[in-house]
């Protein structure tokens, strides 16, 4: 079979579905690759690199489309290109069926089996395939970049002999591939940098990359990322108002917002009003990465750059992944042939459309004359984990009887402790020497306060402990090597195991320390 990729015909689309580098994977599988003349260049890659490679350079489009068993691109096909699809033949695309009935109609139409990338669900198998996470990574990044070039300051504060520069402060609305994408970067680039999202649960992701999380005055329960594919769900009506009301606090303070807010299969929600725009200081920019679906901000004009009277920049492109076309082109190009690996099992260049298959079934949209979208929840568990359920706090009562309950466990432990070191005391004097008693009943009380004082630090402080335990230690090996000297060979056998077993404690934290310490030095 035949493997064709076209190229591009939206105005300004750079990217391409097939690199050198992927198409030789593709040909593994037992295909015959196919591109259309001139499909690379944009991206860096030229006619000749996919020659060498062993892919046939076709001159026009037609001919392609005719000649491919399986077209593989990147932009929702158009009407003409809709209009090249045959019986049999399968289509692997971005195709937007939520809000593309007509192309589904077409492809039915058909008889062409078309396999939308975007509908590649999130579960763990097939991150490989996820375009959307793909995608939304670049243009996370580049939104930064954008932004950066349209801002008339430094991200990171600075001191300088002329004076001192505060950090810019950035606003990143939605914590999803996208956003954490923004949010590593303008960290990075040293901004002031905080993060919103509807799912609390991707806190402690935000907190990791050096942000601050945006938390609401506000309890609700959300949906499940698991069950909506790891995606945000739509939030009710008194949420939505929680949220606009903590933006409009925000708005003044801000200098870079960036919003990447989507729910699956809907137009972007209305999150940057007009009112907080005009709030915002001049010079500030607004990057909307929902442009493309309606926009997140009520200004947003897709694929322009706006300055509204206040002097905020307000940029909608929709092209973001385009304007890093190699770097783009390159994944996208991985995704797809991690496609074609799923869909060709015996690699013999045949396509195997196995509508039993989680990941094939939840991205083809079109199969066999009929309309399969939209695909059924995927068998297996999502990559989002489920929410948890809430623990019930109790009452004041509750607490004063399991703080009762607690105390008598410890003291029955206690007395039980005490009673059965009396014995071994009383047992050990009975046929010890008055000498020997001595140093006995120091090592015993020696033992009980050391274990009372390691056993009550709670367990995550262990390790900030090994220095304060190393000095403990070495305080044990001078009272050891002081009793070395002691006319009783039971106490000589008890010291030398002292200072044998300190030792180890001594040596062995300082080379913990050491490599506890080594993680946290630049290569």
């Amino acid at each position: 079979m035949r493997f064709g990729v076209p190229r591009e015909v939206i105005e300004g689309e750079a990217r391409v579905a097939l690199t050198p580098a992927s198409a030789a994977q593709v040909q593994k599988l037992g295909y015959e690759c196919l591109v259309e003349s001139g499909a690379g260049v944009r991206a860096g890659f030229a006619d000749a690199e996919y020659a060498a490679a062993g892919v046939e350079v076709v001159e026009s489009a037609s001919d392609l489309w005719a000649r491919s068993d399986v077209v593989a691109k990147v932009r929702v096909p158009t009407e003409a290109e809709l209009g090249l699809l045959r019986a049999g033949q399968t289509l692997i695309s971005f195709f937007n069926p939520g809000g593309n009935a007509a192309g589904l109609e077409a492809a039915k139409a058909a008889g062409a089996t078309v396999i939308a990338m975007e509908m590649v669900p999130r579960i763990s198998r097939a991150q490989k395939m996820d375009a959307l996470s793909s995608m939304a990574n670049i243009a996370g990044y580049r939104a930064v970049i954008e932004a950066g070039s349209n801002f008339g300051r430094f991200f990171t504060g600075q001191v300088t002999a002329a004076g001192k520069v505060p950090p810019a402060k950035v606003l990143v609305v939605g914590a999803g591939v996208a956003g954490l994408a923004a949010i590593g970067t303008s960290t990075s680039l040293g901004a002031v940098t905080r993060a919103f999202d509807v799912r609390p649960e991707v806190a402690e992701q935000v907190e990791s990359m050096g942000a601050e999380f945006v938390y609401l005055d506000f309890e609700e329960e959300q949906g499940d990322g698991a069950a909506t594919g790891g995606y945000a769900s739509v939030s009710s009506p008194e949420f939505r108002e929680a949220q606009l009301r903590k933006f409009r606090e925000l708005a003044p303070e801000m200098d870079i917002v960036i919003t990447t807010a989507l729910i699956p299969n809907r137009e972007a929600p209305e999150l940057w009003t007009e009112e907080m725009v005009a709030a915002m200081k001049p010079g500030s920019v607004i990057v909307d990465l929902a442009a493309e679906r309606g926009g997140n901000c009520k200004l947003t004009v897709p694929d322009e750059k706006i300055v509204t009277p206040n002097g905020v920049t307000i940029i909608g492109y929709t092209d973001f992944p385009s304007r890093m076309a190699t770097q783009a082109s390159t994944l996208y190009a991985t995704n797809i042939r991690h496609m074609m690996t799923d869909l060709t099992p015996g690699k013999d260049g045949q396509v195997v459309q196995d509508m039993e298959d989680d990941v094939i079934r939840g991205a083809t949209v079109t199969h066999a004359g009929e309309i399969t979208f939209p695909p059924p929840p995927p068998k297996v568990q999502a990559i989002a984990a489920q929410r948890r359920e809430k623990p019930k706090e109790p009452t004041a009562e509750e607490k004063r009887a399991q703080e009762a309950a607690a105390f008598r466990r410890e003291t029955r432990t206690q007395v039980g402790l005490l009673a059965a070191g009396a014995v071994l005391l009383l047992g050990v004097g009975l046929v010890a020497p008055a000498s020997f008693m001595q140093h006995f009943i120091v090592f015993v009380l020696a033992v009980f306060v050391g274990f009372q004082v390691i056993w009550n630090v709670s367990h995550a402080l262990h390790t900030p402990l090994m220095a304060v335990t190393n000095a403990i230690s070495s305080i044990i090996i001078l009272g050891a090597l002081m009793q070395i000297g002691s006319g009783s060979w039971l106490v000589v056998v008890l010291a030398a195991l002292s200072v044998f077993m300190a030792g180890i404690n001594i040596f062995g934290g300082f080379l913990v320390t050491r490599r506890m310490l080594a993680m946290f030095q630049k290569s």
